[in-house]
């Protein structure tokens, strides 16, 4: 099977026109992602490009989408030309895509850097009580990875007393790049082996979805940059096209890699 990276301009603008017609910005909520999901969808079939990630500045008109596919991007353009609306056509032109394939020949104990934007959530197999808002948090809830990690190292809170809260919060602060780097050692599993200190969280916030008519779940947003080995040649060609995470259909999850960062010289 064959796997390509794609890249694809898109025209900022003509896109928030064109989510803002479609009706896609909900109660005063705009997910990028979500409309993405509906716009490539539209163009090139149902999980044609994903994951995908959009790089875009808020001041520049132009931004850029790369995604990962199972096909050439002539199949995709000769898509995108026949069965794409006017209006779609007009946020994205099919003629500007480009693609290669992936190299078949990774070897194992390749050294690669990668830059990844993830959700890093945990679903609960059980119900959680969190102390800190005073609610359960029932089996199936999507948490942050971070949080869930606080909850069962302190399950009474950091706020039963000064000198606990203290001691709770300083033992998790600093914490979330670490907790993020095992949450993706679980989820590559096989395929690759995280360098964890060379892992660290370039950017985070937190946000709300939209999914559907109307908002879905608030979450972690979390960048995180840093080395793999490769393991599994085969395998870690499949986790690039599979993607990482929860919502790799929404602009998450896509594996872009980079060159490794240089390992420390020995003495």
């Amino acid at each position: 099977m064959t796997t390509c990276l794609v890249h694809l301009p898109i025209d900022m603008r003509a896109f928030h026109r064109w989510a803002g017609a479609r009706g896609l910005v909900r109660r005063g909520a705009f997910d990028a992602g979500f409309a993405l999901h509906v716009l490539l969808s539209g163009l090139f079939g149902k999980a044609a490009l994903q994951p995908f990630r959009l790089f875009a500045s808020e001041r520049r008109r132009t931004g850029s989408i790369y995604a990962y596919a199972d096909v050439h991007g002539d199949s995709l353009r000769d898509t995108a030309q026949g069965v794409g609306t006017p209006d779609c056509l007009a946020v994205i032109d099919p003629g500007r895509l480009r693609s290669k394939a992936l190299t078949t020949g990774f070897e194992p104990g390749q050294r690669l850097g990668f830059d990844l934007r993830v959700r890093p959530v945990r679903r609960l197999r059980r119900g959680l009580r969190d102390p800190q808002s005073g609610r359960d948090l029932s089996p199936g809830a999507e948490v942050d990875a971070f949080r869930v990690a606080a909850l069962n190292r302190f399950p009474d809170g950091w706020t039963i007393g000064l000198g606990e809260e203290t001691r709770g919060a300083a033992t998790m602060r600093g914490k979330r790049a670490e907790i993020y780097a095992e949450w993706l050692v679980e989820r590559i599993g096989g395929a690759a082996t995280v360098e964890v200190e060379n892992c660290r969280l370039a950017a985070f916030r937190r946000s709300r979805t939209v999914r559907g008519n109307g908002p879905g779940p608030e979450g972690p947003d979390a960048t995180l940059q840093g080395t793999l080995a490769v393991a599994d040649p085969d395998a870690f060609v499949r986790l690039l096209r599979k993607g990482i995470g929860r919502h790799k259909a929404y602009g998450y999850g896509m594996l872009l890699l980079r060159p490794p960062r240089t390992p420390p010289r020995e003495e």
